[in-house]
């Protein structure tokens, strides 16, 4: 009963912090939605950087992503270019203008916050929190868009030859380099080694 009672203290903490760091968000001139947008597309994978995927990630309607997508777009913070592997989609690219915005990232005050308490464990604090993540998205049957190289399908030092990236996505069969194997993917299902 107790430890109910210090994760419900915590789900208080988590959800107050989470509306301060969204009234900071209210002054750099976008929106929750759009700053949640706009970090997606700078930390997920060429394979997942496309309206739907954003929509499923956020848990949104394709509506409301598209029209948070057009007000990106209108202020230059991302643009869309046709994906070369289907041309009847799109792939969503940070445009410069996004990248100077997310060096302005509010979260990234938080983080500082977080960190600036000498006794915080904040590994356990992670861990605890991916743990509560995954749990959540089970409940909810969401999917996970966990970072590629704790999938069970990637392949480590597994190129092809004359490949230039160092591993593959075994799902897609396709190359991924090391930035590639550190960036969220759709296709994501936690690996039994990464903690599932």
């Amino acid at each position: 009963m107790k430890k109910l009672k210090q994760a419900l203290e915590a789900a208080h903490l988590i959800d107050r912090l989470e509306r301060l760091s969204r009234s900071a968000d209210a002054r750099t001139g976008l929106n929750p939605a759009q700053w949640e947008a706009l970090r997606y597309v700078a930390c997920a994978n060429r394979f997942s950087r496309s309206p739907a995927a954003l929509a499923d990630y956020l848990n949104s309607t394709r509506g409301t992503v598209s029209q948070t997508l057009i007000a990106l777009e209108d202020k230059g913070f991302i643009a869309r270019k046709p994906n070369v592997k289907d041309r009847r989609s799109v792939e969503l690219v940070l445009t410069d203008a996004g990248q100077i915005a997310l060096a302005k990232d509010p979260l990234i005050d938080l983080a500082h916050d977080i960190a600036a308490d000498p006794s915080a464990d904040v590994e356990t604090l992670v861990v605890a929190l991916r743990a509560a993540l995954r749990q959540t998205i089970n409940r909810n049957g969401g999917k996970s868009f966990g970072a590629c190289h704790t999938c069970r399908f990637f392949q480590r030092g597994a190129h092809k030859k004359g490949a230039t990236a160092p591993h593959r996505c075994g799902l897609l069969d396709e190359p991924l380099s090391n930035a590639d194997s550190l960036a969220i993917c759709m296709e994501h299902q936690e690996s039994v080694e990464a903690g599932g």
